[in-house]
């Protein structure tokens, strides 16, 4: 695996360089020469295995054809058409068990079409152009629809609704837009600002507007927009941050990966950030991995990855897993949170060992402790429930039907606040479309 760390930490503190290094896009692009290259190898397969493999179902065969015969402009809109933040899925999508497992090619030649690196190749020109949108708006339908939060459920549903000739109003809390893209998925995935300059070119379809700073349940209710639109969506999330509910969990130094995550990708000058010596990650999917690696980026000594249970439960990849220890990260499986140590700051963690008696996972009695002076807990998030008012929810998501209508009249959900799929961007993106598809079908779907 070529993706490693620029620099090898030998204990002291990464230079600026060494760090800017660290960061640089994972996955530099293809040229047009690789592009055609690899372009030339789909076998244009009927009934892409590929194609059901992908959640919002691109035409992946069409795009790799127009890309080998070199109609990029065509190729970025049938990604684009299928899902519009066709480039961050580019860069962060986990390919290696959707789309591009299913290649036809795995079970012959062993190596699968490069599906991602072909759809960036594709779609990062027509993103970062200044120029015409490729999309028109329908005539205006003198519909409004609220849409809670700039992720990446709600972008796609704001701009699927624009194309159709809705009005779109988001309502965001934080400062920026873009969700998670923005805020949550490392640095080196999204660099160059990546996930801004995609937002832009959404909300470049026109008849969409964002109002910063607004939190549901503090600053309105579901209530009020029901009174003023004609429909509303909830791109809510996750936004409870869930909780190891051990000793020393409240000691300086202990932070949310996720918040750890958003503090780097806020920061242009990532050699300002302070970094631990000995950092212990808990958590065993992507984002305990992009928290572990960026750690070791940034300069920690050692950074430890614990789990709860073996690699093949992880819900990270195996591909992710792999980054992680050709980047030093230490994993150690079968291990649980006892307590964090420490007067007022982290100085240590103690586990338990693990196994599973009879499917249950147990504590098998023998303990341990690892030195650290961070440590960055990434065990998921829950649904903050706060202003949804009687809409059905289950087992902490809110219940949607096949078109993405909640239990109350006009009021759609998607995204990681509802059950649908693996918590990912290209889920949320096809939540959006059938959202909004949904919300046009209850507003008549009839312009004028």
């Amino acid at each position: 695996m070529s993706a490693h760390l620029g620099v090898r930490n030998t204990g002291d503190n990464f230079s600026a360089q060494q760090i800017a290094q660290n960061f640089d896009d994972l996955h530099p692009p293809l040229n047009a020469e690789r592009a055609s290259t690899e372009a030339t190898r789909c076998l244009f397969c009927y009934d892409a295995p590929c194609v059901t493999a992908c959640p919002t179902e691109i035409d992946i065969p069409k795009f790799i054809g127009q890309i080998a015969t070199q109609n990029l402009p065509g190729a970025a809109r049938t990604i684009l058409s299928a899902n519009i933040m066709g480039g961050t899925c580019a860069r962060a999508c986990p390919t290696e068990i959707l789309c591009e497992q299913k290649c036809v090619l795995v079970k012959g030649e062993g190596a699968p079409i490069n599906i991602s690196a072909l759809q960036r190749h594709a779609v990062d020109p027509i993103i970062m152009a200044d120029g015409a949108h490729p999309f028109a708006r329908a005539a205006e339908t003198g519909k409004k629809i609220a849409i809670i939060g700039a992720g990446p459920a709600g972008l796609a549903c704001a701009h699927a609704l624009a194309v159709l000739g809705h009005q779109v109003q988001i309502f965001e809390a934080k400062t920026k837009p873009g969700g998670l893209n923005e805020y949550g998925l490392a640095a080196y995935k999204m660099a160059d600002d990546f996930a801004a300059k995609e937002v832009e070119f959404i909300l470049g379809i026109g008849g969409i507007s964002i109002e910063y700073g607004k939190v549901f349940g503090r600053d309105f209710t579901l209530a009020d927009l029901q009174e003023t639109f004609d429909a509303v969506f909830l791109g809510i999330g996750l936004g409870q941050a869930n909780q190891m509910s051990i000793e020393g969990e409240n000691l300086t130094g202990v932070q949310d990966a996720l918040q750890f995550i958003a503090d780097l990708r806020q920061t242009a000058d990532k050699s300002t950030l302070k970094i631990g010596k000995n950092v212990i990650v808990i958590g065993g999917g992507n984002t305990a991995i992009d928290a572990a690696i960026q750690a070791k980026r940034l300069g920690a000594s050692e950074v430890h990855l614990v789990y709860r249970r073996g690699f093949a439960q992880m819900g990270a990849t195996e591909w992710e897993q792999d980054l992680a220890k050709t980047n030093d990260v230490i994993f150690h499986q079968w291990a649980k949170p006892l307590k964090i140590e420490g007067e007022s700051q982290v100085q240590s963690m103690r586990f338990e060992r693990t196994k599973l008696i009879d499917g249950k996972l147990l504590g098998a009695g023998e303990t341990f402790a690892l030195s650290a002076d961070q440590v960055l807990v990434a065990i998921g998030q829950n649904l903050d429930a706060g202003g949804l008012g009687a809409l059905e929810i289950k087992r902490g998501k809110v219940m949607v039907g096949a078109d993405g209508q909640a239990s109350l009249p006009g009021v759609f959900a998607g995204g990681d606040c509802i059950q649908s799929g693996e918590d990912l961007t290209v889920q949320a993106v096809q939540d959006g479309k059938i959202a909004a598809a949904g919300i046009h079908a209850f507003l008549g779907g009839a312009n004028g």
